[in-house]
């Protein structure tokens, strides 16, 4: 039987665009539709728009407008990160990074090695950590560049980026962080915080998919992933996505702004969901308990097969996931369980459960009474 109840809670795949964001972008879908290359009064109208988005997610980050760059996602942004440092330094052959990135930045690494460049992955431990020190002792003089993400999209963990960015710039090494799932979630202040090239995307807090940004440090040497014409300072060519960066710019505007309220409350359902799954004979929590993405509960749960859980769970209108969004429908275990050292009957029976900040208790509360439930029925 299907619910007639439905708790979404799937937010590390992607998040609802908020009514603040759609207001603010509908009228560069609608009458201001101009090309911001343009140099009549449209393209004047949405250059201005296009500047003024891009102050105000910097203002948001603590960077400096000239230091943030649009693309069009997380994966773009990873991507020209990693493999624009590596063009920028030809002499330097070598890369750091560890085991549980996202697949954006593994297959970035891959793609290079197999252009001659030798990269180092680092292991994690047994909640998905990758320690400095062990950074340390793996940069060299040809390394380009290190990259260790701020948080895993699949068990939550908080990477130590402070640390880690300590550690680059005292070997005076870039350093570059995937923060797509920490951007909107966690504080960050690139003003402070030691980090050369940082990427985020729009759909992770509010905004719609098909835009994200690249933070370059001012001074970070990089060349371009994209070739064509000029935009955004002749870094990243292609048609500026107008809409798209002003719906960044407010949703990631919002929720910074909202971070001191809603992260104490989600962080609480969070716990709450964390304790009466845990409850459950042979349910084990994955990733750290400690520091933890406030809206992320990731379990493995013996006895019980992922994707049957997942397809019960939706018939009783409950959206979740088995881990990351962008291996849905992969027969292979995960790469992040596996490097944390989770068996691998384990790791094939796992269920992640991602709150927001517009996630009620009355949802919370329908979570705590249906997956038990559903546990339970599948089990027997």
């Amino acid at each position: 039987m299907i619910s007639d109840r439905f708790v979404y809670a799937d937010h590390a795949a992607t998040t609802p665009v908020t009514s603040h964001v759609r207001e603010a972008m509908a009228p560069y879908l609608l009458g201001q539709y101009g090309n911001a290359s343009a140099l009549y009064r449209k393209g004047r109208e949405a250059r201005k728009a296009l500047e003024n988005a891009r102050r105000s997610a910097a203002a948001a980050l603590g960077a400096a407008p000239e230091e943030l760059f649009f693309t069009a996602c997380g994966t773009e942004s990873d991507n020209w990160a990693i493999k624009g440092v590596a063009a920028a330094h030809p002499q330097k052959r070598h890369i750091v990074t560890d085991a549980v990135e996202h697949h954006a930045v593994l297959r970035a690494c891959e793609s290079l090695a197999r252009f001659g460049w030798d990269v180092t992955v680092l292991p994690v431990d047994g909640e998905g950590f990758v320690d400095p020190d062990d950074v340390r002792r793996a940069i060299r003089g040809d390394t380009a560049l290190v990259s260790v993400m701020a948080a895993n999209n699949e068990v939550g963990t908080v990477e130590p980026v402070r640390e880690i960015g300590a550690v680059c710039r005292e070997a005076g090494v870039p350093f570059h962080t995937d923060a797509v799932q920490a951007a909107g979630h966690l504080p960050i202040d690139l003003h402070s915080l030691p980090v050369d090239l940082l990427s985020l995307s729009g759909h992770k807090f509010g905004a719609p998919k098909g835009v994200g940004v690249l933070y370059v440090r001012s001074g970070a040497a990089i060349l371009p992933l994209l070739d064509g014409g000029g935009q955004e300072r002749g870094l990243r060519a292609g048609t500026e996505n107008v809409a798209g960066a002003v719906g960044l710019s407010i949703a990631l505007t919002d929720a910074c702004a909202a971070l001191e309220e809603s992260l104490p409350r989600t962080a609480a359902r969070r716990d709450r969901l964390i304790e009466a799954l845990c409850a459950i004979d042979g349910v084990r929590l994955n990733g750290s308990r400690a520091q933890r993405l406030c809206g992320n509960v990731n379990v493995s749960i013996a006895g019980v097969s992922g994707s049957r859980l997942l397809a019960a769970l939706e018939r009783a209108g409950v959206a979740a996931s088995a881990g990351s969004a962008c291996s849905a429908g992969s027969a292979a275990p995960s790469h992040v369980l596996a490097a944390m050292g989770v068996p691998l009957d384990l790791a094939a029976c796992t269920l992640r459960l991602s709150i927001g900040p517009e996630t009620t208790d009355a949802d919370i509360g329908y979570l705590v009474e249906t997956v038990p439930r559903v546990i339970a029925r599948l089990r027997q």
